[in-house]
Protein backbone atom coordinates (compact mmCIF):
# COMPACT_ATOMS: atom_id res chain seq x y z
CA UNK A 1 0.00 0.00 0.00
CA UNK A 2 1.06 3.46 -0.77
CA UNK A 3 2.43 5.63 2.00
CA UNK A 4 -0.20 7.61 3.22
CA UNK A 5 -0.55 10.15 6.39
CA UNK A 6 -0.72 8.47 10.24
CA UNK A 7 -4.48 9.90 10.95
CA UNK A 8 -3.42 9.58 14.53
CA UNK A 9 -1.29 13.38 13.22
CA UNK A 10 -5.07 14.86 12.99
CA UNK A 11 -6.91 16.57 16.02
CA UNK A 12 -10.06 14.44 15.20
CA UNK A 13 -11.74 16.70 16.72
CA UNK A 14 -11.27 19.16 14.13
CA UNK A 15 -11.14 17.55 11.02
CA UNK A 16 -14.58 16.27 9.24
CA UNK A 17 -15.08 13.11 8.14
CA UNK A 18 -14.69 13.06 4.76
CA UNK A 19 -11.21 14.46 5.56
CA UNK A 20 -10.05 11.54 7.79
CA UNK A 21 -11.24 9.03 5.18
CA UNK A 22 -9.65 10.85 2.42
CA UNK A 23 -6.44 10.30 4.15
CA UNK A 24 -7.03 6.94 5.58
CA UNK A 25 -4.29 4.26 4.64
CA UNK A 26 -7.02 1.20 4.77
CA UNK A 27 -9.61 2.49 2.72
CA UNK A 28 -9.07 0.34 0.35
CA UNK A 29 -9.79 -2.82 2.54
CA UNK A 30 -13.25 -2.02 2.53
CA UNK A 31 -14.17 -3.34 -0.54
CA UNK A 32 -13.00 -7.15 0.26
CA UNK A 33 -16.27 -7.33 2.80
CA UNK A 34 -19.79 -7.61 1.95
CA UNK A 35 -21.38 -5.08 4.17
CA UNK A 36 -24.80 -2.87 3.47
CA UNK A 37 -23.95 0.39 2.59
CA UNK A 38 -27.60 1.66 4.14
CA UNK A 39 -26.34 0.38 7.88
CA UNK A 40 -23.06 1.49 9.95
CA UNK A 41 -21.68 -1.54 11.76
CA UNK A 42 -20.11 -1.19 14.69
CA UNK A 43 -20.70 -4.74 16.27
CA UNK A 44 -16.92 -6.32 15.00
CA UNK A 45 -15.83 -6.82 18.39
CA UNK A 46 -18.74 -9.56 18.77
CA UNK A 47 -18.54 -10.74 14.96
CA UNK A 48 -16.81 -9.69 12.50
CA UNK A 49 -18.16 -8.92 8.76
CA UNK A 50 -17.87 -11.71 5.95
CA UNK A 51 -15.31 -11.38 3.92
CA UNK A 52 -16.41 -10.98 0.37
CA UNK A 53 -14.15 -13.91 -0.64
CA UNK A 54 -15.60 -16.51 1.67
CA UNK A 55 -19.05 -17.61 0.48
CA UNK A 56 -17.23 -18.91 -2.78
CA UNK A 57 -14.52 -21.18 -0.75
CA UNK A 58 -17.42 -22.25 1.10
CA UNK A 59 -19.35 -23.18 -1.56
CA UNK A 60 -16.11 -25.12 -3.51
CA UNK A 61 -15.18 -26.99 -0.03
CA UNK A 62 -18.59 -28.34 0.04
CA UNK A 63 -19.35 -28.89 -3.51
CA UNK A 64 -15.97 -30.46 -4.57
CA UNK A 65 -14.03 -31.03 -1.85
CA UNK A 66 -16.45 -32.67 0.26
CA UNK A 67 -19.14 -33.99 -2.17
CA UNK A 68 -16.44 -35.20 -5.11
CA UNK A 69 -13.41 -35.84 -3.55
CA UNK A 70 -14.89 -37.02 0.50
CA UNK A 71 -12.37 -38.69 1.86
CA UNK A 72 -9.93 -38.12 -0.10
CA UNK A 73 -9.70 -34.62 0.84
CA UNK A 74 -8.18 -34.75 4.34
CA UNK A 75 -5.04 -35.55 2.25
CA UNK A 76 -5.49 -34.32 -1.14
CA UNK A 77 -6.89 -30.56 -0.26
CA UNK A 78 -4.86 -30.44 2.89
CA UNK A 79 -7.59 -30.81 5.19
CA UNK A 80 -5.50 -32.58 8.00
CA UNK A 81 -2.74 -29.66 8.27
CA UNK A 82 -5.52 -27.00 8.16
CA UNK A 83 -4.94 -26.39 12.47
CA UNK A 84 -1.32 -25.54 11.72
CA UNK A 85 -1.52 -23.73 8.40
CA UNK A 86 -4.51 -21.66 9.42
CA UNK A 87 -2.51 -20.61 12.45
CA UNK A 88 0.41 -20.08 10.73
CA UNK A 89 -1.73 -17.58 8.63
CA UNK A 90 -2.43 -15.83 12.22
CA UNK A 91 0.44 -15.85 13.95
CA UNK A 92 1.94 -12.68 12.46
CA UNK A 93 -1.39 -10.84 13.40
CA UNK A 94 -0.61 -11.65 16.87
CA UNK A 95 3.15 -11.24 17.08
CA UNK A 96 4.32 -14.62 16.75
CA UNK A 97 6.81 -17.01 14.40
CA UNK A 98 5.33 -19.75 12.63
CA UNK A 99 4.96 -23.05 14.75
CA UNK A 100 3.27 -21.56 17.84
CA UNK A 101 -0.48 -21.21 17.12
CA UNK A 102 -2.88 -23.76 16.57
CA UNK A 103 -6.63 -23.41 15.44
CA UNK A 104 -9.48 -25.53 16.78
CA UNK A 105 -11.65 -26.04 19.53
CA UNK A 106 -13.50 -23.23 20.99
CA UNK A 107 -11.88 -20.12 23.26
CA UNK A 108 -12.99 -22.01 26.40
CA UNK A 109 -11.77 -25.21 25.35
CA UNK A 110 -8.65 -23.86 24.60
CA UNK A 111 -8.27 -21.41 27.86
CA UNK A 112 -8.99 -25.01 30.07
CA UNK A 113 -5.85 -26.51 28.14
CA UNK A 114 -3.71 -23.72 28.74
CA UNK A 115 -4.15 -23.05 32.50
CA UNK A 116 -3.80 -26.69 33.18
CA UNK A 117 -0.70 -27.13 31.41
CA UNK A 118 0.55 -23.50 32.77
CA UNK A 119 0.22 -25.01 36.14
CA UNK A 120 2.02 -27.85 35.65
CA UNK A 121 4.92 -26.25 33.90
CA UNK A 122 4.87 -23.97 36.78
CA UNK A 123 5.09 -26.69 39.67
CA UNK A 124 7.44 -28.78 37.58
CA UNK A 125 10.26 -25.68 37.69
CA UNK A 126 9.98 -25.10 41.32
CA UNK A 127 12.91 -26.47 43.33
CA UNK A 128 12.79 -28.60 46.39
CA UNK A 129 11.93 -26.51 49.36
CA UNK A 130 10.05 -23.16 47.67
CA UNK A 131 6.47 -22.62 48.61
CA UNK A 132 4.14 -24.94 46.56
CA UNK A 133 2.70 -23.26 43.54
CA UNK A 134 -1.33 -23.42 44.60
CA UNK A 135 -2.92 -20.26 43.23
CA UNK A 136 -4.13 -19.29 40.20
CA UNK A 137 -4.44 -15.74 39.74
CA UNK A 138 -7.83 -14.35 37.43
CA UNK A 139 -8.33 -10.94 35.87
CA UNK A 140 -11.14 -9.83 38.17
CA UNK A 141 -12.88 -8.11 35.34
CA UNK A 142 -12.71 -11.43 33.36
CA UNK A 143 -15.05 -12.60 31.06
CA UNK A 144 -17.06 -14.98 32.46
CA UNK A 145 -16.43 -18.22 30.84
CA UNK A 146 -12.99 -17.58 31.54
CA UNK A 147 -13.35 -17.42 35.61
CA UNK A 148 -15.80 -20.51 34.96
CA UNK A 149 -12.95 -22.24 33.61
CA UNK A 150 -10.27 -21.19 35.76
CA UNK A 151 -12.51 -22.36 38.19
CA UNK A 152 -12.42 -25.13 36.75
CA UNK A 153 -9.01 -25.66 36.40
CA UNK A 154 -8.20 -25.23 39.69
CA UNK A 155 -10.41 -27.86 40.89
CA UNK A 156 -8.35 -30.67 38.68
CA UNK A 157 -5.14 -28.92 39.75
CA UNK A 158 -5.80 -29.09 43.39
CA UNK A 159 -5.52 -24.87 43.49
CA UNK A 160 -7.31 -22.32 44.66
CA UNK A 161 -8.86 -19.45 41.93
CA UNK A 162 -7.74 -15.20 43.30
CA UNK A 163 -9.41 -12.45 41.45
CA UNK A 164 -7.02 -9.63 40.97
CA UNK A 165 -7.64 -6.42 39.17
CA UNK A 166 -5.27 -6.60 35.63
CA UNK A 167 -3.69 -3.78 36.31
CA UNK A 168 -2.18 -4.85 39.50
CA UNK A 169 -1.59 -8.53 37.88
CA UNK A 170 2.38 -8.19 38.31
CA UNK A 171 2.54 -6.94 41.81
CA UNK A 172 0.03 -9.86 42.83
CA UNK A 173 1.66 -12.24 41.42
CA UNK A 174 4.15 -14.29 44.29
CA UNK A 175 5.73 -17.50 45.49
CA UNK A 176 2.69 -20.12 45.63
CA UNK A 177 1.54 -18.19 42.10
CA UNK A 178 1.45 -20.83 39.60
CA UNK A 179 -0.45 -19.64 36.73
CA UNK A 180 -2.42 -16.02 35.85
CA UNK A 181 -5.53 -15.71 33.36
CA UNK A 182 -5.73 -12.15 32.16
CA UNK A 183 -7.21 -10.38 29.02
CA UNK A 184 -5.48 -8.34 26.87
CA UNK A 185 -8.53 -5.99 26.45
CA UNK A 186 -11.68 -5.82 28.64
CA UNK A 187 -14.63 -6.88 27.14
CA UNK A 188 -16.90 -4.51 28.75
CA UNK A 189 -14.76 -1.37 28.83
CA UNK A 190 -12.48 -1.79 25.92
CA UNK A 191 -9.69 -0.84 28.26
CA UNK A 192 -6.17 -2.25 27.20
CA UNK A 193 -3.71 -4.01 29.63
CA UNK A 194 -0.08 -4.31 29.80
CA UNK A 195 0.87 -7.66 28.08
CA UNK A 196 4.74 -7.12 28.87
CA UNK A 197 5.21 -5.98 32.09
CA UNK A 198 2.39 -8.36 33.27
CA UNK A 199 4.21 -10.84 32.05
CA UNK A 200 7.46 -9.71 33.56
CA UNK A 201 5.46 -9.76 37.04
CA UNK A 202 3.93 -12.99 36.86
CA UNK A 203 7.53 -14.84 35.32
CA UNK A 204 9.53 -12.88 38.40
CA UNK A 205 7.24 -14.36 40.88
CA UNK A 206 7.93 -17.95 38.97
CA UNK A 207 4.26 -18.39 37.28
CA UNK A 208 3.32 -18.85 34.26
CA UNK A 209 0.90 -16.42 32.59
CA UNK A 210 -2.14 -16.68 29.85
CA UNK A 211 -3.51 -14.29 27.88
CA UNK A 212 -6.96 -14.19 26.53
CA UNK A 213 -6.45 -11.83 23.58
CA UNK A 214 -9.97 -11.97 22.07
CA UNK A 215 -10.59 -8.27 21.83
CA UNK A 216 -7.11 -7.77 20.60
CA UNK A 217 -6.12 -9.97 17.88
CA UNK A 218 -6.97 -8.36 14.64
CA UNK A 219 -7.57 -5.02 16.60
CA UNK A 220 -3.97 -3.73 17.61
CA UNK A 221 -0.90 -5.44 17.79
CA UNK A 222 -0.53 -7.95 20.00
CA UNK A 223 3.45 -8.98 20.16
CA UNK A 224 3.08 -11.83 21.95
CA UNK A 225 7.35 -13.42 20.96
CA UNK A 226 8.26 -9.85 21.87
CA UNK A 227 6.93 -9.88 25.35
CA UNK A 228 7.82 -13.17 26.35
CA UNK A 229 4.10 -14.70 27.03
CA UNK A 230 3.68 -18.41 27.97
CA UNK A 231 0.23 -19.14 26.42
CA UNK A 232 -2.41 -17.08 24.55
CA UNK A 233 -5.49 -17.90 23.51
CA UNK A 234 -7.98 -16.10 21.16
CA UNK A 235 -11.40 -16.41 19.34
CA UNK A 236 -11.39 -15.69 15.50
CA UNK A 237 -14.79 -14.61 14.31
CA UNK A 238 -14.41 -11.14 16.26
CA UNK A 239 -12.09 -8.93 14.43
CA UNK A 240 -10.70 -11.69 12.29
CA UNK A 241 -13.42 -12.20 10.55
CA UNK A 242 -14.14 -16.06 10.79
CA UNK A 243 -17.54 -16.38 10.99
CA UNK A 244 -19.96 -17.18 13.08
CA UNK A 245 -18.69 -19.94 15.96
CA UNK A 246 -15.34 -20.25 13.84
CA UNK A 247 -12.96 -21.72 15.87
CA UNK A 248 -10.33 -20.45 18.19
CA UNK A 249 -6.92 -20.59 18.40
CA UNK A 250 -3.70 -21.68 20.85
CA UNK A 251 -0.61 -20.24 21.52
CA UNK A 252 1.98 -22.59 23.06
CA UNK A 253 5.84 -20.02 23.41
CA UNK A 254 7.81 -22.82 21.31
CA UNK A 255 10.16 -23.37 24.25
CA UNK A 256 7.65 -24.19 26.60
CA UNK A 257 6.08 -26.93 23.48
CA UNK A 258 8.03 -29.85 24.48
CA UNK A 259 6.40 -29.42 28.31
CA UNK A 260 2.98 -28.75 27.31
CA UNK A 261 1.48 -31.08 29.14
CA UNK A 262 -2.11 -30.94 27.85
CA UNK A 263 -5.34 -31.59 30.09
CA UNK A 264 -7.01 -33.13 26.52
CA UNK A 265 -5.24 -35.46 25.02
CA UNK A 266 -6.75 -36.62 21.68
CA UNK A 267 -6.09 -38.16 19.02
CA UNK A 268 -5.21 -35.71 16.19
CA UNK A 269 -2.67 -34.67 18.52
CA UNK A 270 -0.86 -37.76 18.91
CA UNK A 271 3.03 -38.19 17.25
CA UNK A 272 1.41 -40.67 15.13
CA UNK A 273 -2.44 -40.42 14.88
CA UNK A 274 -2.74 -42.93 12.53
CA UNK A 275 -1.34 -45.95 14.68
CA UNK A 276 -4.44 -45.84 17.22
CA UNK A 277 -1.84 -46.58 19.88
CA UNK A 278 -3.34 -47.37 23.16
CA UNK A 279 -0.99 -45.21 24.99
CA UNK A 280 -0.67 -41.43 24.68
CA UNK A 281 2.64 -39.92 22.70
CA UNK A 282 2.26 -36.06 22.07
CA UNK A 283 2.94 -34.66 18.93
CA UNK A 284 5.91 -32.29 18.72
CA UNK A 285 5.29 -28.18 18.42
CA UNK A 286 2.10 -26.48 18.46
CA UNK A 287 -0.37 -29.76 17.20
CA UNK A 288 0.61 -31.03 20.76
CA UNK A 289 -2.18 -28.16 20.67
CA UNK A 290 -4.66 -30.62 19.16
CA UNK A 291 -7.71 -32.89 20.67
CA UNK A 292 -10.15 -34.33 18.34
CA UNK A 293 -11.11 -34.42 14.56
CA UNK A 294 -10.88 -30.54 13.19
CA UNK A 295 -13.95 -28.62 12.31
CA UNK A 296 -13.34 -28.51 8.71
CA UNK A 297 -16.21 -25.98 7.08
CA UNK A 298 -15.67 -23.61 9.88
CA UNK A 299 -11.69 -24.08 9.60
CA UNK A 300 -10.96 -23.67 5.90
CA UNK A 301 -13.90 -20.68 5.80
CA UNK A 302 -11.55 -18.64 8.61
CA UNK A 303 -8.72 -19.69 6.43
CA UNK A 304 -10.28 -17.61 3.34
CA UNK A 305 -11.30 -15.05 5.72
CA UNK A 306 -7.86 -14.45 6.65
CA UNK A 307 -7.00 -13.12 3.25
CA UNK A 308 -8.17 -9.88 3.88
CA UNK A 309 -4.84 -9.55 6.06
CA UNK A 310 -2.56 -9.59 3.09
CA UNK A 311 -0.48 -7.10 2.54
CA UNK A 312 -2.05 -5.10 5.52
CA UNK A 313 0.80 -3.98 8.79
CA UNK A 314 -0.94 -4.13 12.28
CA UNK A 315 1.03 -0.67 13.21
CA UNK A 316 -1.35 0.74 10.45
CA UNK A 317 -4.65 -0.89 12.26
CA UNK A 318 -3.65 0.42 15.14
CA UNK A 319 -2.83 3.44 13.88
CA UNK A 320 -6.59 3.75 12.48
CA UNK A 321 -8.34 2.12 15.44
CA UNK A 322 -6.79 5.26 17.86
CA UNK A 323 -8.12 7.73 15.02
CA UNK A 324 -11.34 6.49 14.89
CA UNK A 325 -12.11 6.02 18.58
CA UNK A 326 -10.62 9.26 19.24
CA UNK A 327 -12.95 11.11 16.18
CA UNK A 328 -15.96 9.08 17.48
CA UNK A 329 -15.82 10.18 21.42
CA UNK A 330 -15.58 13.62 19.84
CA UNK A 331 -18.48 13.48 17.96
CA UNK A 332 -20.41 11.87 20.88
CA UNK A 333 -19.37 14.74 22.84
CA UNK A 334 -20.87 17.53 20.20
CA UNK A 335 -23.99 14.94 19.25
CA UNK A 336 -25.05 13.52 22.70
CA UNK A 337 -26.63 15.98 25.03
CA UNK A 338 -24.51 16.82 28.31
CA UNK A 339 -24.66 14.81 30.95
CA UNK A 340 -26.63 11.51 29.40
CA UNK A 341 -23.61 9.36 28.59
CA UNK A 342 -19.91 8.91 29.89
CA UNK A 343 -16.93 6.93 28.90
CA UNK A 344 -15.38 3.47 30.49
CA UNK A 345 -12.89 3.44 27.43
CA UNK A 346 -10.07 5.32 28.95
CA UNK A 347 -9.09 8.56 26.65
CA UNK A 348 -5.47 7.31 26.73
CA UNK A 349 -3.99 5.75 23.67
CA UNK A 350 -1.84 3.07 25.76
CA UNK A 351 -4.97 2.27 27.80
CA UNK A 352 -7.38 1.84 24.69
CA UNK A 353 -8.42 -1.40 22.95
CA UNK A 354 -10.65 -0.77 19.73
CA UNK A 355 -14.18 -0.38 21.05
CA UNK A 356 -15.51 2.33 23.07
CA UNK A 357 -17.79 1.47 26.02
CA UNK A 358 -20.54 4.15 27.07
CA UNK A 359 -22.02 3.92 30.15
CA UNK A 360 -25.56 5.37 30.29
CA UNK A 361 -26.08 7.66 33.62
CA UNK A 362 -28.77 8.55 35.78
CA UNK A 363 -32.56 7.36 34.81
CA UNK A 364 -31.09 6.64 31.39
CA UNK A 365 -29.39 3.92 32.81
CA UNK A 366 -32.35 1.53 32.95
CA UNK A 367 -33.23 2.48 29.48
CA UNK A 368 -29.43 2.16 27.61
CA UNK A 369 -31.17 -1.29 25.80
CA UNK A 370 -33.78 1.08 24.28
CA UNK A 371 -31.45 3.12 23.17
CA UNK A 372 -29.58 0.49 21.32
CA UNK A 373 -32.79 -0.60 19.78
CA UNK A 374 -33.27 2.65 18.69
CA UNK A 375 -29.64 3.07 17.60
CA UNK A 376 -30.68 -0.32 15.48
CA UNK A 377 -34.01 1.42 13.83
CA UNK A 378 -31.70 4.15 12.86
CA UNK A 379 -29.17 1.82 10.92
CA UNK A 380 -26.66 1.33 13.64
CA UNK A 381 -25.36 -1.56 15.26
CA UNK A 382 -23.54 -1.65 18.48
CA UNK A 383 -24.24 -4.37 21.72
CA UNK A 384 -25.67 -3.43 24.50
CA UNK A 385 -24.06 -4.99 28.36
CA UNK A 386 -25.85 -4.80 31.52
CA UNK A 387 -26.03 -2.64 33.36
CA UNK A 388 -26.61 0.19 31.10
CA UNK A 389 -23.37 -0.53 28.63
CA UNK A 390 -23.30 0.38 25.34
CA UNK A 391 -20.53 -0.84 23.08
CA UNK A 392 -19.31 0.16 19.99
CA UNK A 393 -16.52 -2.23 17.88
CA UNK A 394 -14.45 -0.47 15.75
CA UNK A 395 -12.77 -2.27 12.87
CA UNK A 396 -10.40 -0.66 10.66
CA UNK A 397 -10.03 -2.89 7.73
CA UNK A 398 -13.66 -2.14 7.05
CA UNK A 399 -15.12 1.19 9.13
CA UNK A 400 -15.05 4.37 8.35
CA UNK A 401 -14.76 7.74 9.64
CA UNK A 402 -18.28 8.72 7.93
CA UNK A 403 -19.24 5.62 9.51
CA UNK A 404 -18.40 7.13 12.81
CA UNK A 405 -19.57 10.41 12.38
CA UNK A 406 -23.76 8.76 11.53
CA UNK A 407 -23.27 6.69 14.58
CA UNK A 408 -22.14 9.52 16.87
CA UNK A 409 -25.98 11.66 14.94
CA UNK A 410 -27.49 8.89 15.41
CA UNK A 411 -27.06 8.35 19.19
CA UNK A 412 -27.58 11.70 20.03
CA UNK A 413 -30.81 11.46 18.25
CA UNK A 414 -31.73 7.69 19.88
CA UNK A 415 -31.25 9.27 23.21
CA UNK A 416 -33.51 12.07 22.98
CA UNK A 417 -36.24 10.17 21.60
CA UNK A 418 -36.00 7.54 24.54
CA UNK A 419 -36.13 10.86 26.82
CA UNK A 420 -38.95 11.87 24.97
CA UNK A 421 -41.22 9.01 25.62
CA UNK A 422 -40.85 8.60 29.42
Amino acid sequence: MSEQPDTTEFDAAELDAAALDAADELAACRKNFLLDDGTVYLDGNSLGALPRSVPARLADVVEREWGSLLIRSWSESGWWDAPERTGDRIAPLVGAAEGQVVVGDSTSVNVFKAVVAAVRIAREETAAGRPARTEILVDAATFPTDGYVAASAARMTGAAVRAVPAAEMAAAAGPTTAAALVNHVDYRTGELHDLAAATAGVHRAGGRIVWDVCHSAGALPVELDASGADFAVGCTYKYLNGGPGAPAFLYVRRELQPRFDSPLPGWTSHRDPFAMASGYEPAEGAARGRVGTPDILSMLALEEALGVWDGVGMEAVRRKSLALTDFFMARVRAHVPEGRLTSLTPEAHERRGSQVSLLCEGELEAEAERVMAALHERGVVGDFRRPGVLRFGFTPLYTSFADAERAAAALGDAVRAVESER
